[in-house]
């Protein structure tokens, strides 16, 4: 039997084995019951607004709207909004940038039951949840130098394998200001050719294939 003052949970992922497996286990929590599922981004700030659940568990990286962006869209209008990552990903670009636009925890799927339940209960006391190896590369990332949004562009292209020549093309800048951010890219990744930076870029989360 579901308590009145149950936890009411919004669940966010675009798998839907994923979104079901999470439902029939916190449906077996008496203090938690799940109020609604959203397949990516979009539907998760239209559930939100209409459901205003009292803890979010959300994916990162799905389509039409990225799990980052609706947590800085669902934050910048509720302000109390009590989010949980809950991903594969653990490079430590993506850990920033959801703790940075408001989420309150961050867990990875291979985490036991037991782990995301206490999350969602700590998380719904007003606490924030970041396991020990998830504080170690957020201060890890801390300590590195941010890229600018142009040096972002660039590692994307990197990423995709295009040539100095073809960046330039794509961005419409020369291609000597494109050396020159490659240069500084790897300064700031702390390695010493492209190769390297693609690798770290993707290892981190600053860009994906």
């Amino acid at each position: 039997m579901i308590q009145s003052t149950a936890i009411r949970i919004l669940i966010v992922d675009d798998h839907s084995i994923v979104r079901q497996g999470l439902a029939a286990m916190i449906e077996n929590e008496p203090d938690m019951t799940v109020v609604g599922q959203a397949g990516n981004g979009q539907e998760a700030i239209a559930q939100y607004k209409q459901l205003q659940p009292d803890v979010t568990l959300i994916d990162l990286r799905m389509p039409q709207v990225s799990g980052v962006d609706a947590i800085v869209a669902i934050c910048a209008e509720f302000a109390h909004a009590r989010m949980i990552v809950l991903t594969t990903y653990d490079g430590d670009e993506d850990i920033y940038r959801a703790l940075r636009a408001g989420a309150k925890g961050y867990l990875l799927k291979d985490a036991e039951p037991d782990a995301l339940l206490n999350a969602i209960h700590i998380v719904h006391s007003g606490q924030q949840y970041i396991p020990s190896e998830v504080a170690a590369k957020l201060v890890q990332r801390m300590n590195i130098p941010e890229l600018s949004d142009r040096e972002q562009e660039v590692v994307r292209q990197m990423v995709l394998g295009l040539s100095n020549h073809d960046i330039a093309v794509a961005l419409n800048i020369t291609e000597s200001t494109v050396k020159f951010h490659i240069n500084k890219i790897l300064s700031k990744l702390g390695v010493s050719d492209r190769t390297q930076a693609v690798i770290t870029a993707l290892k981190r989360g600053l860009a994906k294939l």
